[in-house]
């Protein structure tokens, strides 16, 4: 997927909206992970598109908070390693930053972010079963 200038732009603002949010669960760390499998090609690091992942399977699958999610991300890379190929879908998820950006601020955009990930995640599915051996490594 080509980065477009709206899109790391809405990315940006979006960042902003939850770094100030000040809700304990950290829904900026879906945001992250979200952008960086959404925007991933063939120069982006092994460790970066690895968590957004996790991040994004934890999150969708296990319901995790943003927190939670931080913590694994924590246990991971205490651990000096080489992190798993992945396969790069085509299409990267139907929901995008600027379309999350476009919902109300508040609960709206929050279920949009969630929608966002799910998009996302759906359309890494093929690499599910990577992801969820990786964390059985870890014991998660």
């Amino acid at each position: 997927m080509v980065q477009t200038n709206s899109n790391r732009d809405a990315y940006h603002e979006l960042s902003c909206y939850t770094l100030a949010h000040g809700h304990p669960s950290f829904i900026h760390q879906h945001v992250v992970d979200a952008f960086a499998a959404q925007e991933a090609n063939e120069h982006t690091k092994p460790i970066g598109l690895t968590f957004a992942l996790v991040g994004l399977y934890l999150h969708v699958e296990k319901g995790q908070t943003g927190r939670q999610v931080q913590l694994t991300h924590m246990k991971m890379a205490r651990q000096k390693r080489q992190w798993p190929a992945f396969v790069l879908p085509r299409e990267r998820g139907t929901i995008t930053a600027v379309d999350v950006m476009r919902a109300a601020a508040g609960e709206a955009r929050d279920k949009a972010i969630d929608e966002w990930c799910a998009s996302v995640w759906d359309a890494f599915r093929g690499n599910r079963d990577v992801v969820v051996r990786l964390l059985a490594e870890y014991g998660i």
